[in-house]
């Protein structure tokens, strides 16, 4: 029986994570669970799954948490302190990180040197700290497990393959919900780029998808996780999201990894690698499906993704900056401060301004985080006067 800790369990991915481990109680315990502030949901999550260490980062809100679990004999952290304490606890093999934002970095790189398996469902580590997590994970013998759909589909993909043999990662993307739009970018309004054609999503993920930035992102943790050059990782649109990733080896032949579209496959296979596990998803019908469609993203429509790009060749502490710049733009953009359009050039000219810092340590990439954010600021202040 794997004992795992979960870092964002009220969150989407943590609930379905909690989801299979009540499919499988014979081979899933829960030992650990921390959320950010969703001090009643942990509550009911800690009364159901009995773990020995709970955290809740909000330290007014973990002091009532302490209170109603100490009969149960739960103990109760709190802070960053609190995350650390949860990602490295001696009984939990595997932790699964679902924390978004910089907060859960500290915590993820304890766990890769206290020697976890670590199951990464977040973009902010491989984006903003992806080399050095790969070259702490190789020093200290801790696994990397990606969650994020489309990293999964290529890992899957790649196992029992040397990367000398691959010519070409695809990373698809359904094409968010300006895929046909030819004009108009400029006039884009915030309730228009919410609407995602497929998928209810969170504010920031939305914006992201419409402007394609969510694919710049994985091209960067494809970069880091597969250790191939950014020249070697492509992005296709495929609106049906169906084929969630492909491999193209210098042989010609490709791997593609197929399904239906529900997290709870990849973090399954993440929590169960290397076994695989029945579920009771609906299969796919390819009968049904008839036909798939893939096509190239215009990089003049949707500059976002060449911005990905370019942060990913300059490497360093280039990529923090645009993870902030990115996340400073988008929220301008979410309170009508901005135009759509004004999201790339936010983050072209933090990244300007950045002289980036080759392999740098963690708290020069936090430092490079908070930098951007106070360049971006700036940017849009520019912009609205």
């Amino acid at each position: 029986m794997k004992q795992i800790a979960v870092l964002g369990s009220t969150g989407s991915v943590g609930l379905n994570a909690l989801r299979i481990v009540r499919t499988h109680p014979s081979q899933f315990r829960i030992a650990a669970l921390a959320a950010r502030r969703s001090a009643e949901a942990l509550y009911k999550q800690a009364l159901e799954f009995r773990p020995s260490l709970v955290c809740l980062y909000d330290p007014a809100k973990a002091r009532w948490l302490a209170g109603k679990l100490k009969p149960h004999g739960i103990r109760v952290v709190t802070g960053e302190e609190g995350l650390i304490a949860v990602s490295t606890l001696k009984s939990a093999g595997v932790v699964l990180f679902a924390v978004v934002g910089a907060v859960g970095l500290k915590p993820i790189f304890a766990a890769v040197r206290a020697g976890k398996a670590v199951a990464i469902a977040n973009k902010e580590p491989l984006v903003m700290a992806g080399g050095l997590l790969m070259r702490e994970a190789h020093k200290f013998k801790a696994s990397v497990l990606p969650v994020d759909s489309e990293h999964s589909a290529l890992w899957q993909c790649l196992q029992g393959h040397s990367t000398a043999a691959v010519k070409k990662l695809i990373l698809t993307s359904s094409g968010g919900p300006f895929r046909k739009r030819r004009s108009g970018f400029r006039d884009i309004l915030p309730r228009e780029a919410l609407k995602h054609p497929r998928w209810k999503m969170g504010p920031k993920i939305s914006i992201d998808s419409a402007t394609m930035m969510n694919k710049g992102l994985e091209i960067i943790e494809a970069v880091n996780l597969f250790g191939l050059p950014p020249e070697q990782v492509e992005v296709l649109i495929h609106p049906e999201s169906i084929v969630h990733s492909m491999v193209e080896f210098v042989d010609g032949s490709h791997l593609a990894h197929l399904g239906v579209t529900d997290m709870r496959l990849p973090i399954q296979y993440a929590l169960s690698y290397p076994e695989r596990l029945v579920n009771h998803l609906p299969t796919l019908d390819l009968v049904r499906l008839n036909r798939l469609h893939f096509e190239k993203p215009n990089p003049r429509r949707f500059p976002c993704l060449e911005l990905g790009y370019a942060a990913s060749r300059a490497g360093g502490s280039m990529p923090a900056v645009l993870n902030a710049a990115n996340e400073i733009a988008v929220a301008s953009f979410l309170e009508n401060e901005i135009r759509f359009t004004d999201i790339p050039r936010v983050i072209e000219k933090t990244m300007g301004r950045h002289r980036p810092v080759k392999n740098p340590p963690l708290e020069i990439v936090l430092e490079a985080d908070a930098w951007a954010r106070e360049c971006a600021k700036e940017q849009i202040k520019k912009i609205k006067s």
